[in-house]
């Protein structure tokens, strides 16, 4: 009988942290920007690519969105809850629970300064502690979007005085609920909540707090 089991050694010895995401770019031939709006842009590049049964050089044309990036924060209290926001999103037709979250688009702002800036814009809190949860890129075969997201704890209430951004359009009707983290697992996994980053960082979270978050890395925009 063929035997199936993993060798034990292969998982301690880190054989398999071969497999990781690297960076490449692939030789272009042109490239033509299609579209402009206030966040993002439409490109099309031609790029070189292998030809058919690994013969010579073939070009392919590929559109995608070229975008600024996103953080999203995972905000956790004292009591172990999770801040969800509810917020319409047009072009999925629905209110979707999210976790805060906005583009990286302030002149020379980081992931974790993005990060900072909108829990006090979207939830008038402020964090001591900040440490980072897997990012991701959404949608790979059409944009460049990356989603950073960071867990927040240790967190005060922001005085309305201290607050200079004003809610606006979607925004303006931002309901808010604290879940327990295991409330949120099951929303996740129940199939009640779908935005990308959140799902991701409430099972992230999850995963991290069976050590009391020890294993995660303080964020930092080095």
């Amino acid at each position: 009988m063929a035997n199936h089991t993993r060798p034990v050694e292969d998982e301690t010895t880190g054989a398999f942290a071969k497999v990781a995401d690297a960076p490449e770019s692939w030789p272009v031939e042109r490239s033509e920007e299609r579209y402009r709006g206030a966040k993002c842009s439409m490109r099309t590049d031609w790029v070189e690519m292998p030809g058919a049964n690994g013969q010579g050089r073939a070009v392919a044309a590929r559109d995608y969105m070229v975008h600024p990036g996103a953080s999203a924060i995972l905000a956790l209290d004292s009591r172990g809850r999770v801040l969800l926001q509810r917020q319409y999103r047009h072009p999925t037709q629905h209110t979707l629970w999210e976790l805060p979250a906005g583009l990286i688009d302030g002149d020379g702002e980081g992931p974790l300064a993005t990060a900072r800036r909108e829990l006090v814009e979207e939830a008038s809190l402020r964090a001591a502690s900040w440490h980072r949860l897997p990012d991701f890129y959404p949608s790979t075969g059409f944009s460049n979007e990356r989603i950073h997201v960071f867990l927040a704890r240790d967190l005060t209430e922001v005085p309305e005085e201290e607050i200079d951004f004003v809610r606006e359009h979607e925004e303006t009707d931002l309901a808010s609920e604290w879940l327990p983290l295991a409330e949120a697992v099951r929303a996740v996994m129940e199939g009640r909540l779908h935005n990308g980053a959140t799902v991701i960082g409430v099972l992230a979270a999850h995963a991290a707090s069976q050590d009391g978050f020890a294993s995660l890395p303080v964020a930092s925009d080095d």
